[in-house]
This record gives structure tokens, sequence and C-alpha cells, in this order.
């Protein structure tokens, strides 16, 4: 009774607090502090709940079970990012990548590919994972290779898409002054498409940082090697050791948040001219 009194007080003060930042001059300080003051009150009342109704840890550990076992599973985590995240996702990230942003020049140029990967490539992104990871499994082996394979496919077709629309993004009058200044097609393209372009390649770039862990990790419940997050999260599910499966998830949500934060920062540096990233005063 005393933790479920609880939770509902640090509910109500959570939201009081939230809502009186909220109201507040907008700046940096309160950007931050409000996601962090609303997080903070959903951990405390998921450890109220937890311990109030004696749920058991089984079918949910309470947040001090989890950060207790995070702090003892350092290493065996941090295995299982370099394996997951680094050499899977990361590397199949990139390499999806630069073969997307080479893939949607080369359609640019030539109006035949576009009319013929486009829908090839909406059709592609549509198929399920796990359809896709057995045969990847199987054709590169159980270690990250077949993880990174994945990730390519899952990350190539957003943003093929998203560049090849991004480089017809520029006005037609725009077009025609480059003309007027005898630019050729490359000049224009580096001069004008490309920078036109930022925007829709790195809306592509952020939706493809997600995919590609989801990609990683999923994909390892089909074929790893004792290392991993996705193995570590399927075998401790059958070892009932769930305060370890969401020591994993907190890992992956960590990784994720900083991979999509640091695609964004450098967004804001490439596109610091573009209206969606003026500071609003």
């Amino acid at each position: 009774m005393i933790w479920l009194v609880l939770g509902i007080a640090v509910w109500a003060g959570g939201w009081a607090l939230n809502v009186w930042l909220a109201g507040r001059a907008k700046s940096t300080a309160t950007s931050l502090a409000v996601p962090v003051v609303f997080g903070l009150t959903l951990v405390v009342i998921w450890e109220c709940l937890v311990r109030g109704l004696e749920i058991s840890p089984v079918l949910l550990p309470p947040p001090t079970a989890i950060g207790a076992r995070f702090a003892a599973s350092t290493g065996v985590l941090w295995e299982d990012f370099v394996q997951t995240v680094i050499k899977g996702a990361l590397s199949g990230y990139v390499i999806g990548c630069l073969a997307a942003l080479g893939v949607a020049l080369l359609a640019d140029r030539f109006v035949f590919l576009r009319r013929g990967l486009l829908p090839v490539g909406n059709f592609v992104a549509a198929l399920p994972i796990i359809g896709l990871a057995p045969i990847m499994v199987m054709w590169f082996g159980f270690d990250w290779q077949s993880k990174a394979a994945i990730v390519v496919v899952m990350v190539f077709f957003p943003l093929l898409v998203n560049t090849v629309q991004g480089l017809q993004a520029s006005e037609v009058m725009q077009r025609d002054l480059m003309r007027t200044y005898a630019a050729g097609y490359w000049t224009t393209l580096i001069k004008l498409r490309l920078p036109a372009a930022m925007p829709f390649i790195f809306n592509g770039l952020k939706i493809a940082t997600t995919l590609a862990l989801i990609g990683a990790i999923v994909a390892e419940f089909f074929g790893s090697p004792i290392r991993g997050m996705g193995f570590r999260i399927s075998t401790s599910v059958g070892q009932l050791a769930l305060d370890l499966v969401w020591a994993e998830i907190l890992v992956a949500a960590i990784a994720g948040s900083a991979f999509y934060g640091a695609v964004a920062l450098i967004e804001r540096a490439v596109t610091f001219w573009h209206p969606s990233q003026r500071r609003r005063t």
C-alpha cells in the first residue's frame, strides 16, 4: 500500500513539475529537463507499481533489479554491443547507405533505372525481416556478416527512395538559372540539386538508423554465435532471466538514441539553411 501511495505522489509531483517547466521560457535547460523529469517519473512509478502490486520478477522486474543486473553484467553487455551494433548494424548501415546513394545518382542520371528500381524498392521494403533473415544466415554464415547483409537490405531502399525524390526537389526556375550560366549536369548536381536533396537524404538516414539496429537484433534470433544482443535476449528469455533481457533492451535503447542523435546533429550542421533547422524565437 505504501508503494502505491508513493507512486501516486510521484506521479502528481512529476506532472506538476513538468507543467511548471513547460510554462517557462523555452531554453536548452528546460528542453532537456522536461523529458528527463518525465522519464524519471515513469521509472519511479514502474518501481512502485511492481513492488506495490507484488508483480513477479519473471513477468516484470523492477528498475532497481535491472540496474543491478546492468552493473553486474557490463562485460557481457559490452561484448554483445560490439557484436550487434558495431559489427552488424554499423557496418551494414555504412555499406547500405553508400550503395543507396551511389545507385540513386545512377537512377537520377538514367530514367529507366529510376522507373525500374523504385517499384522494386517498394516491394523489397515490404518484405518481412523474418523471411529474409534465415536466407541471409544460410548465405553468409552465423557471424556478424549475415546480420550486416540484412541491415544492408533494410536500409538500402528507404534511403534510395528518399534520395531520388530529393534530387527532384529543386525548383524549375532554379534549374533554368543554372542553364543560363551554362552549368553542366555535374555542376548543377553539386551546386544545386544535392544541397536541395539533403533534407530528404537525412530523413532517409535517420529512418535507416532505426531499421539497422532492429534488423541486426532480430536477425540474431535466427542464428548467431554465443554473443550478440538478439542471441542474449533469446537465451535469457528461455532461462527466465528477465532482468538481463531488460538490461539488453536498455543498451539497445541507448545505442539507438545515440545513433539517431548523431545523425540528427550532422543534419543540423549540414542543412543549417533549411527552415526546419532554424531556431524559433
